[in-house]
Formats: C-alpha cells, structure tokens, sequence
C-alpha cells in the first residue's frame, strides 16, 4: 500500500475521533480492522483503495476465518472497511466501494452470561474495613445496582452521584447522557466511601473512585478488583465487570417484563439490542404457563370423574 494510501487510514481515524466523536477504543478498533485490511492487500500487490475489488475482500474475509477468527470478528472487520470506504467514497478518494456486497458468515447470537440472585448476593457481600474495601464495596453495588458499563463507572465525578435523590448521571455511548437510579444498598455503600475517600483522593481529583495512589482508578484496576473479590467470595464462574450489567439487566427484566425501560436503563440506542436479555428461565415459564393456559391446567376432582 502507497505510502499516501496508508495515510487516508489516519485521517479516517481523525474523522471517527473529531467529527463523529466516537470513543477512543471505538477508533482504535477501527483502526486495528484497517490495517489488517491494508496488511493484505500489501500481501496480494494492491498499491490503491481504487483497485481492491470483490475478490480481494471475499478472499480477505476467507484468510481471516481459515485463520480461526470468530464470525464476529469477521463481521466487524468488513464493517469497519465498509464505513471506511463509504468514507473514501465521500472524499473522491475512490470510485467504488467493493466491501458493499460482501457479507460475512452469520454469527450465532450468543445470550449474556449473568449470576443469579443468590450468588449476586454472596459476591456484594464483602468482609472487611479501611478506605479501599469501602471503595470496592461501592464498586460493586453501584455496578450491579445501576447496571453501568465499566467507562460509565470509571469516568464518573463526585458531582455525578445525587444521594438525595438516589441517582447517577452518566455519559454513555455517543456521549449520551442518561440519569439512573442508585438503589438502597449501592446508595449506603457510596456515603461510607465518600466519607473515606478524602483519606485517599489528590485534593484536586474529581473522580469518585480513585486509587491508593490518589488518581481515577482505572477500568484495568476495577476489572482485577472484582477478579480479587470473585475469587475471595467463592463464585464458581468467570466475573468481569459486564457481568453486573447483564446480571441487572436479566434481573429487572425477569421481575418486570418491561423492555423498554430496561432499554432506558441500560442506554440501548435500539430495543433490538436489548431484546437479547429476554431469555427467562425456562422453568419458570413453565411454571406460568402450567398456572395460567387453559389447556396447561389440571382437572379437578369432579372434572376426573
């Protein structure tokens, strides 16, 4: 790939980053997908944007899968180069746009993981005392209460959290702002950690959660946290901090039935995406099933006879 053509891969990134405002990670995911595409064309001679065709790509998205790449990942991959060429396409850059017919292998939807009640219960009750068990112990609760992403969780300030009221203001996806409850338990959590957090905090610092160090905690020392608590409280299955948010979602949806306040909750753009947390427990569908349909119901006595 000529050097110039390499160079529209950055000012593409730049456009991502400034004009649409996406995430950093966003961007350097996009990012990431491109040069994996420019790193094959390089490999198969092709010097210009111009001259990729659909052979070139549907070959690409065959080598990534022969190289044991998810359909997923495939997928992303011919998203980030359609967007990209559309970009091109926008600045005369090129004539065509050859990702636009080209689909990848259909990826099996895959249903969240989540814990239930009881081993939600056990992991948000964690022993100890001192400034840094009140920080986790905030965590945790703020993350299960309110279902929060991890950069939701991490990029708050204090002035972000109402106890009055009992809410959070967070900035998600799309820099959207959303303001969602804190409930009992997470909201008793957050007073003794702010009591504390003055032990801790720079005096300067906005953040809520900080380090030992002083400074906002990080999303990497929030995940090795609740890795550390996982394991400490004896739960039998891989915990991250998502998994509060599926756990939420699961859990308010079950006890609710209401999609679209879940999807308020949560911050979906589209209800589609938050469709994927309606798989109930099968048993107790069943049990509502066997309790209400007419033709599930058991005679009676008098019926038998």
């Amino acid at each position: 790939m000529q050097e110039s053509e390499a160079a529209l891969i950055e000012t593409f990134v730049r456009h991502l980053s400034h004009e649409r405002q996406l995430s950093k990670l966003t961007c350097k995911n996009y990012q990431r997908d491109l040069v994996a595409l420019s790193l094959y064309c390089d490999k198969c001679g092709i010097q210009l944007w111009d001259n990729l065709e659909q052979e070139h790509v549907r070959s690409f998205a065959a080598e990534s899968y022969r190289k044991g790449l998810s359909s997923r990942t495939i997928q992303r991959r011919l998203s980030a180069s359609r967007t990209f060429f559309r970009f091109l396409l926008r600045e005369k850059k090129v004539k065509k746009n050859p990702i636009q017919a080209v689909k990848a292998p259909k990826a099996g939807r895959r249903l969240p993981d989540n814990l239930d009640a009881d081993r939600m219960a056990r992991l948000l009750d964690i022993p100890g005392d001192g400034p840094l068990v009140s920080r986790d112990r905030a965590i945790l609760e703020l993350l299960y209460s309110s279902g929060l992403r991890l950069t939701e969780l991490t990029g708050l300030n204090v002035g972000d959290i109402d106890l009055i009221d009992g809410t959070v203001s967070v900035t998600g996806k799309g820099r959207k702002d959303r303001i969602i409850p804190v409930g009992r338990y997470a909201k008793n959590t957050l007073v003794s950690w702010l009591d504390v957090r003055g032990l801790l905090a720079k005096p300067d610092e906005k953040a809520i959660f900080v380090s030992n160090r002083g400074k906002r905690l990080s999303p990497r020392s929030v995940q090795a946290r609740v890795d550390h608590w996982a394991k400490r409280q004896g739960i039998d299955t891989k915990v991250y901090p998502h998994l509060f948010r599926h756990s939420f979602a699961t859990h308010i949806l079950e006890s609710s039935h209401d999609l679209r306040g879940v999807q308020e909750l949560l911050g979906h753009a589209s209800i589609s995406t938050t469709q994927i947390y309606t798989h109930l427990d099968f048993q107790h569908l069943a049990q509502i099933y066997d309790k209400t349909h007419p033709r599930a119901r058991s005679k009676n006595k008098n019926e038998e006879q």
